[in-house]
């Protein structure tokens, strides 16, 4: 039941996630997004500090440190206040929710057939690999669950 109530809650959140791809449209300008907008707006880095309260060398070291990446999100959120912005912070999966369980069940449940082959096969009792993709299937049904696809095991 919880598996089934996580899965659809993926499905939802991954339909709230389609309308921000392709990220592309979000990457940052070369100087920053406060650089970019400051620009746009004809403000001054003087001007942007004294919105901020802060000097204009403040501006500046603001302004590196976001075209660096290593800015902290609340200096972020109120550089994006001063100029009458919102900042929008999001995590986007590079393909669906879905797809990230379904492509991790089957590296593992892949991962651990090819042990057990390989292990018959030393045994002579190897298996044909006529009915491999069956017995991935099974195996991500009958002995996995959502939660040990984590364990770097």
């Amino acid at each position: 039941m919880k598996s089934d109530s996580r899965r659809r809650g993926r499905l939802r959140l991954d339909e709230r996630l389609r309308a921000l791809h392709p990220t592309d449209r979000f990457k940052a300008p070369p100087k920053g997004w406060v650089r970019a907008l400051r620009d746009a707006l004809g403000m001054t880095g003087a001007q942007l500090g004294t919105r901020l309260g802060v000097r204009p060398q403040t501006v500046e070291a603001i302004e590196k440190s976001e075209a660096a990446g290593t800015i902290q999100l609340n200096t972020l959120r109120r550089a994006a206040e001063a100029l009458d912005c919102t900042l929008v912070y999001a995590l986007v999966p590079n393909s669906s929710l879905e797809a990230v369980i379904e492509a991790r069940a089957r590296k593992i449940a892949t991962r651990e057939l090819h042990r057990v082959a390989h292990t018959m096969r030393l045994e002579a009792q190897g298996a044909d690999d006529v009915d491999f993709e069956a017995r991935v299937q099974a195996y991500i049904r009958d002995r996995l669950s959502e939660r040990d696809l984590w364990n770097d095991t």
